[in-house]
């Protein structure tokens, strides 16, 4: 059990049987009245976002969330592969559970697995990785006035998009949140 004054963003609640993660919060004392704690709260299995505001002090229950550091095997047709790379143990997670962070995982990646007695609750990617351009159309000469951008398919299958200079092969940044390009990666 914590209180509302221990509210920390990525915590994660257990409110009336359910799993909540704190996306993000704000204590407010106004000048009339007791102070209170605003909330946003998303539900880890549906993905719902909800504001909840809770009375200063009131008492939370924080569940147990274990995050471990594991790496991406393979996808099996039915199931993502994952291994604890300390115990060697292997983990099949739904890939309702895996959902977008499947849109930038390669084989034998690292990600952050958030499991709840013994039941994986989500995946948790860097904010960005580095994926190769695996397929995209040539840039038109000439049309760098608008800072236009187009479509190119990442090593993943996914499909993002670019600035006209990126050409198949390249190395880019991507954000793992939005799917937005961040840069080019040198080397």
């Amino acid at each position: 059990m914590a209180t509302t004054n221990d509210l920390k963003n990525g915590m994660v609640l257990n409110i009336e049987g359910q799993l909540w993660t704190v996306i993000e919060f704000q204590h407010v004392k106004p000048g009339k009245g007791p102070a209170f704690v605003r909330t946003k709260l998303k539900n880890v299995e549906s993905n719902k976002t909800v504001d909840k505001t809770f009375n200063a002090g009131t008492k939370v229950e924080t569940a147990n969330v274990d995050k471990r550091t594991m790496q991406y095997l393979y996808n099996d047709g039915t199931s993502y592969v994952f291994m604890d790379t300390s115990t060697y143990d292997q983990l099949e997670v739904a890939p309702e559970i895996v959902g977008s962070a499947k849109n930038f995982m390669l084989e034998n990646q690292e990600a952050i697995v958030a499991t709840n007695e013994g039941r994986v609750l989500f995946i948790e990617l860097p904010a960005s990785v580095e994926l190769v351009i695996s397929e995209t159309e040539p840039g038109l000469q000439g049309d760098r006035s608008t800072g236009g951008t187009k479509p190119a398919t990442l090593e993943t299958g996914h499909q993002i998009q670019v600035p006209l200079f990126i050409t198949t092969g390249e190395k880019v940044k991507v954000d793992t949140r939005d799917s937005s390009y961040l840069g080019r990666v040198k080397g």
